[in-house]
């Protein structure tokens, strides 16, 4: 061979990266046929998927409720009858102990102590105590894990909830579901993996925003990004095809546009590229899947009152999300996220929480039976909290029939049931005053560990090095409870 014909056999830098950039695109449509394939020929992480679970899971999939604004513990979980009391009288010096208070109650003058105007009642065999708000939690209690001692630096909205979703108080780190989205994916191609829906409740109407990035993939390639379905017209935007194009002639779209993005693919080695060629697939599924999956018309009329459903063809509030929720963890989706707003309730508390309570006391008793009555919640992990609780003090002033409370994120509280957890029990203690914890404490990135060690999953090696480091949703820290589970 001579010295040109060798030269023309070197590959420069450019070239490199275009071929691997092409063996890339191959891989992708691979994946795009089937991902657990390619998970297995590549082996760890890269294609998005584990493997093999680190350990044997308890759990296959999770319906978070989450209760956006941070529910008043005080006044629906945490019993402290002691509390009566102390009502009207300041705080003590030696239970505020400095702790850091928000902008709206940081230049009180007085902090006085707020027992709860509910009457209370016990439940279940395990003697569960909650506040009459919450009657027909109170009949699935002895299917829940109360935990009393969570706790978490943020105080405020925003951080708090990024920081609970994320594991991290900044914005850009992925979602807990996202995570599962990339280590384990979904049980149904046709579905993603990670689905999200929005809910208004009765209680503060000028509640705080919700920021797409809750749900979102931060660094993690785009198809783990959480949908979000809608509560009215086409539950994803866009599914339904525009007057004039007709399946065939979408799928035709649809391959010549793939065809331009692997291209792109192919030239430079875009993962991003790939994951729009994975995406638009999908969306090419859901166009069959979603409208099945919404239609609620099939559902027995005793399932839709139990849940507190009058219309199955037009509510959209958080009993019919709860509803949809069961039928997509039927159908293979592996972590449902609903978001109900309305908890924040600085002022008018009594009247607001009333409504707010009304909204999801039913509806999260209906799933929690109707996931038993399946035999669904032996592998399925549901957890109902919000961001942080509330102050033992009131916000404002306090009256005789009246109060607000601020945010309290030393200690709240959040309720679990399914698969792996203990039930019938409570995990954790406050004080008095349900201002500290007085043991067990759970930390955010605790709960979060926890929640995945129940998936299959250690939440130390389920990572994703993004800017020369390797990142995991607990960050640094984090400790598995073995207390919650059975």
């Amino acid at each position: 061979m001579n010295v040109n014909a060798a030269a023309q056999n070197l590959l420069t830098r450019r070239h490199f990266f275009g071929r691997l950039g092409g063996g890339i695109g191959s891989v992708a449509l691979a994946s795009l046929m089937e991902p657990r394939l390619l998970a297995e020929a590549i082996g760890g992480q890269t294609g998005g998927h584990l493997t093999g679970l680190h350990h044997a899971a308890k759990a296959k999939r999770v319906i978070y409720l989450f209760q956006s604004g941070g529910p008043s513990h005080i006044d629906l979980i945490d019993y402290k009858p002691a509390l009566r009391a102390h009502h009207g009288e300041e705080l003590p010096a030696s239970i505020r102990m400095g702790q850091r208070l928000t902008g709206m109650t940081s230049g009180q003058s007085k902090f006085p102590c707020v027992a709860p105007m509910f009457e209370w009642k016990q439940h279940g065999k395990s003697g569960l105590w909650l506040s009459e708000l919450l009657p027909h939690i109170g009949g699935v209690a002895d299917q829940l894990c109360v935990v009393k001692s969570m706790w978490t630096e943020a105080i405020n909205h925003d951080p708090a909830v990024t920081y609970i979703q994320t594991g991290s108080q900044q914005a850009g780190r992925p979602a807990l579901g996202a995570w599962l989205s990339y280590g384990i994916g979904s049980e149904n191609e046709q579905m993603p993996a990670f689905v999200v829906m929005i809910s208004q409740g009765s209680g503060n109407k000028t509640d705080q925003p919700l920021s797409t990035r809750y749900w979102g993939n931060g660094f993690l390639p785009g198809q783990h990004q959480g949908v979000r379905f809608r509560s009215s017209g086409d539950p994803v935007l866009y599914l339904s095809d525009p007057p004039g194009i007709d399946r065939s002639s979408r799928r035709q779209m649809l391959d010549a546009l793939d065809s331009l993005n692997q291209l792109t693919a192919d030239q430079v080695g875009d993962p991003e590229v790939n994951a729009r060629i994975a995406q638009y697939e999908m969306a090419f599924r859901m166009q069959a899947s979603v409208p099945e999956l919404t239609d609620l018309s099939g559902e027995p009329r005793h399932v839709l009152e139990s849940y507190g459903v009058t219309d199955a063809a037009t509510d959209g509030g958080y009993a019919r999300n709860c509803l949809l929720a069961r039928r997509m963890i039927e159908r293979g989706v592996r972590f449902v996220q609903l978001m109900h707003r309305g908890w924040d309730q600085h002022n008018a508390l009594p009247k607001q929480i009333r409504g707010q309570a009304q909204d999801v006391d039913r509806p999260t008793a209906a799933l929690i039976a109707d996931l038993k009555q399946r035999g669904l919640l032996e592998d399925t992990l549901v957890i109902w909290g919000g961001e942080f609780g509330r102050t033992v003090y009131s916000q404002g002033a306090l009256t005789k029939d009246d109060y607000g409370r601020d945010h309290h994120g030393r200690c709240f509280s959040i309720l679990m049931a399914g698969a792996g957890i203990n039930p019938g029990t409570t995990y954790g203690t406050s004080d008095d005053f349900c201002y500290n914890i007085v043991d067990n404490p759970v930390h955010i990135h605790d709960f979060n560990a926890t929640v995945l060690h129940l998936l299959g999953i250690d939440h130390k090696r389920l990572t994703y090095k993004f800017q020369g480091r390797n990142f995991r949703l607990t960050d640094v820290h984090g400790e598995v409870v073995k207390g919650l589970m059975a």
